[in-house]
């Protein structure tokens, strides 16, 4: 990761546990890895902190080696805050869904490295959302800051086939629509 990109990361991350503002950190999309950043076009309408993060991960046969085991995503489940209040949750789909009823689904459109340890960090585009509140008409959400999540480390084998282990995260997600969409 960049000098630069750290640098934008790391402010960030002072400004989300600065929990008690009541505006929420504004994102450098520019200072973001190329792959991660929202597309021209759209604008930060939201930023989240997740707590209580959660990723299940399953042993499992390869998809194209059915004689070799290797730990698999299942499923992802975390609280959304903003300024240290719950706001909503975030869940398989992937979806996110906020207490005012507004919530999306959305589609993996690229990652980026974060720090050794984390899962990637990530760009999703956003399916039509249901509801109408702050999720209402998102367009993208990037995954920031991430720390831990990664598929464990212990043995995956035949003995091993159908355990899950469920392993804790943290990110930041950050909200965009488009820009004439305000």
């Amino acid at each position: 990761m960049s000098f630069k990109t750290h640098a934008a990361l790391s402010l960030i991350a002072v400004a989300a546990t600065l929990g008690g503002c009541a505006m929420s950190p504004k994102v450098d999309n520019a200072a973001l890895p190329e792959a991660v950043r929202a597309p021209a076009g759209h604008k930060q309408s939201g930023y989240t902190v997740t707590s209580g993060g959660e990723i299940t991960y399953e042993c499992r046969t390869k998809k194209d080696a059915p004689d070799q085991f290797a730990w698999a995503f299942v499923a992802p489940v975390a609280a959304l805050n903003e300024g240290g209040k719950a706001v909503g949750k975030y869940y398989a789909g992937p979806t996110w869904e906020y207490n005012d009823g507004s919530k999306f689904t959305g589609k993996q459109v690229a990652v980026a490295p974060g720090e050794a340890g984390a899962i990637p960090l990530q760009l999703v585009k956003a399916d039509p959302s249901s509801g109408n509140g702050a999720l209402s008409n998102v367009t993208y959400v990037q995954r920031l800051n991430t720390k831990g999540g990664v598929a464990p480390a212990l043995p995956c084998g035949a003995a091993q086939a159908g355990q899950k282990q469920v392993v804790k995260y943290q990110a930041d997600y950050v909200f965009y629509k488009a820009s004439s969409g305000y």
